[in-house]
């Protein structure tokens, strides 16, 4: 019996091995071994089985097939764990996606489990359980012991850590109780639960309907292919998400469920909780290493059937899976931006089709990948026209910055009308939202002798100064330096720190309102674990007047008292150098103007604009996506842009030559990056040719090459 073998080194091709006759009948698809190579022992996983009558059980892939060779194959090692790590179906999916973006398979099997749920030492957590005797012999006692043993037997048992602190005894005391036979000390497995606390939350019952919403929930589960939810911010589209997937649940199916990274916010998490309990497992880059590990053999083990999490969710191995919803399906964080360069959106759909299982995409504002396709019947559309509850859509005001109002000063960070809106919900003592998506307090330090500009020697980027810690930060590698007191190209002490960024505009409210309590939420300001919960829940209960962030406070939030949206700069992302320019700046500020007037309370946005007639901000301010997509389109038909083409863009990093083309961003980490803009109406077209350039013309040790496939990044 052979096995072809995908070692966890990106190779790119598998490797075949002998099975021991002993291993024979344990060996499956899927499973995790360790096998000899070269002059160590290497971990791979099982891709194909070649039996002894001649049938293989593949992935579709080979390393050439079966046959004589003029070598001798070496035996595996060991199977390190006998459950699959993968399905067929979920290999499958492995290989589309190698095949689609051109990444080794290796890289995509790597991206789908996590580093924690295969590290050698990983394992799950034991600890002490100390449970009362059913019918413990009579020894004597004092009335200290008697207390303790009443004690445990009123809790039912406990983890000795915890009977220690919560009894104020000693694990000494616990263990004479159990040497006496008055209870049973024995290690058991304790799960590390992210979500803590979330699971003691009153549960919830499914909400009444209103008419949009059925209609939805129809369209899904009568669905034979994709579903669009487009629905208005504020439809109720998460309660059309959870009857989906109790529907799902009832049938004996799972469900992944997927957010943006950004918006994986406690709240989101706290709905699908509160409804499924114990049945919801969670995902996300935030998690501790044993809470990864506890949370993904909790889904592979068929005890969790309920999976939220970001791009990496959409390979959970969830049992007998029914429906894949795909939230905020728009949002560019579906986007990977390393090896393997996956549209998580993408592989959902996939996923979906090989599974036989339902996907939704849902959105106030699809990408226009997902509008076309809806167009041309290859996706089902389900629309909800309406905020569900009480709730209406927010009145929208635009102000033109480049003309000041009255009282406006030249560069202005607020306007007198939206400083005048700010006050009237103080004095109504209702709360405000105010988006500025730049973090740090200036954008750049500028010397106004020379004109020179502070910038980072790895990036060809300016630093953005942070008054916090009175540091110039790098937004691309992270690198920082203290704020120097001269110009670093003339000496002349005349710096100048230009731009607003979160925490100039901060300090500048403050001082407009010193009694209103502002929270700020931004990278920085969420940078220890909880501190993202600890500010929504906070804003919340009313400890705070304003809510000042970035586009983590854009989408996904329900503050029933929040009646006034600012925008500060609307214009920040139409200006970036990317054909997706316009539809960004349109979902970035749908998106935001949707967290107001979500309750009872009228809502009001008010957006400020250097530029107040661009089509975006327009659109964006009626609330007309169908108007905007169907001009966007007819340009990118024109252009022959996605998503009438595919573009990917092929990066060689390392490398000065006069001929090529720089990246927009020409300088990160150190590297020089220069690109090749390449379309075509097939992705395999692309593909081939990339490997065909490899295969001739393999990259020298020196430089980096990468291809990204459908391309979510600037041109």
């Amino acid at each position: 019996m052979l096995v072809r073998v995908a070692i966890d080194l990106a190779l790119d091709r598998l490797f075949t091995y002998e099975v021991p006759k002993e291993l024979e009948k344990k060996l499956a698809v899927g499973q995790l071994l360790s096998v000899p190579f070269g002059h160590r022992t290497a971990r791979g996983f099982v891709m194909e089985l070649e039996r002894g009558n001649g049938t293989t059980e593949t992935t579709g892939m080979g390393d050439g097939g079966s046959g004589k060779r003029p070598y001798e194959l070496k035996p595996i090692s060991a199977i390190v764990d006998e459950e699959p790590f993968f399905s067929t179906r979920l290999l499958e999916l492995v290989r589309a996606l190698s095949a689609y973006t051109a990444a080794p398979v290796e890289s995509v099997l790597k991206a789908a489990v996590p580093a924690a749920v295969v590290r050698p030492n990983a394992r799950a957590k034991e600890l002490y359980f100390i449970s009362p005797a059913l019918a413990p012999a009579p020894v004597p006692m004092t009335a200290r012991r008697q207390w303790l043993y009443d004690q445990i037997v009123r809790l039912g048992g406990g983890w000795m850590q915890q009977l220690c602190r919560e009894l104020k005894t000693t694990p000494v005391s616990l263990k004479e109780l159990g040497r006496l036979g008055l209870v049973t000390i024995a290690p058991r497995q304790k799960r590390r639960d992210p979500l803590g606390n979330m699971r003691r939350i009153l549960p919830t019952k499914p909400l009444p309907l209103n008419g949009g919403q059925a209609a939805a929930l129809g369209v899904i589960s009568a669905a034979t292919k994709p579903v669009l939810l487009f629905g208005v911010t504020g439809s109720g589209k998460t309660e059309v998400y959870l009857q989906a997937i109790a529907k799902e649940l009832e049938s004996g199916r799972g469900a992944i469920v997927m957010v943006p990274e950004i918006s994986l916010t406690p709240q989101t998490v706290r709905r699908f909780a509160s409804r499924f309990g114990d049945k919801v497992a969670v995902l996300h880059s935030a998690l501790s290493d044993g809470e990864r590990y506890d949370e993904w053999h909790r889904i592979r083990s068929g005890a969790a059937r309920v999976v939220v999490g970001p791009r990496s969710a959409v390979f959970a191995p969830v049992r007998d899976l029914g429906l894949v919803v795909v939230d905020e399906e728009h949002d560019p964080s579906y986007k990977q931006d390393d090896n393997p360069r996956y549209n998580a959106r993408d592989a959902a759909v996939l996923r979906g089709k090989i599974e036989g299982a339902r996907v939704v995409l849902g959105s106030a504002t699809p990408s226009l990948e997902t509008w076309r396709n809806v167009a041309v019947g290859k996706y089902d559309l389900a629309e909800m026209k309406c905020r569900a509850g009480a709730g209406t859509l927010p009145a929208v005001r635009l102000v033109d910055m480049s003309a000041p109002q009255r009282g406006d000063s030249p560069g202005a960070i607020f306007s007198q009308d939206l400083l005048d809106a700010v006050k009237l919900r103080l004095d109504r003592h209702e709360q405000a939202m105010l988006f500025l998506n730049r973090r740090g307090y200036s954008r750049s330090v500028t010397c106004a002798v020379c004109g020179a500009t502070v910038d980072c020697p790895e990036c060809s980027l300016p630093y953005t100064y942070h008054r916090a810690d009175a540091c110039c930060r790098c937004h691309i590698c992270g690198g920082w330096i203290l704020t120097p007191k001269v110009c670093p190209a003339c000496g002349a002490p005349a710096l100048q720190y230009k731009g607003v960024g979160t925490q100039r505009a901060e300090a500048a409210l403050a001082k407009c309102f010193p009694n209103a309590r502002i929270l700020r939420m931004d990278a920085d300001s969420t940078s220890r674990k909880n501190s993202h919960d600890d500010i929504l829940s906070a804003f919340r209960r009313g400890e705070a007047d304003v809510l000042l962030g970035t586009q983590m406070i854009a989408k996904g939030l329900d503050f029933p008292n929040v009646t006034l949206v600012g925008v500060l700069n609307a214009d920040s992302s139409l200006n970036m150098p990317d054909f997706r320019a316009a539809e960004r700046t349109f979902q970035l500020l749908a998106q935001v103007s949707g967290r107001a007037g979500r309750a009872e309370l009228p809502g009001e946005v008010i957006i400020q604009s250097y530029d107040p007639s661009a089509p975006a901000i327009v659109a964006a301010a009626r609330g007309d996506f169908a108007a905007f997509a169907k001009d966007e389109l007819s340009v990118r038909e024109e252009c022959f842009f996605p998503p009438f083409c595919h573009k990917s863009l092929m990066k060689v990093k390392g490398l000065t030559v006069s001929e090529a083309v720089p990246s927009a961003l020409e300088k990160a980490d150190g590297w020089y990056r220069w690109q090749v803009v390449v379309r075509a109406p097939s992705v395999s077209t692309i593909v081939k040719a990339w490997r065909w350039l490899l295969a001739k013309r393999p990259p020298p040790a020196a430089l980096r090459a990468a291809i990204d496939v459908d391309a979510f990044c600037l041109v």
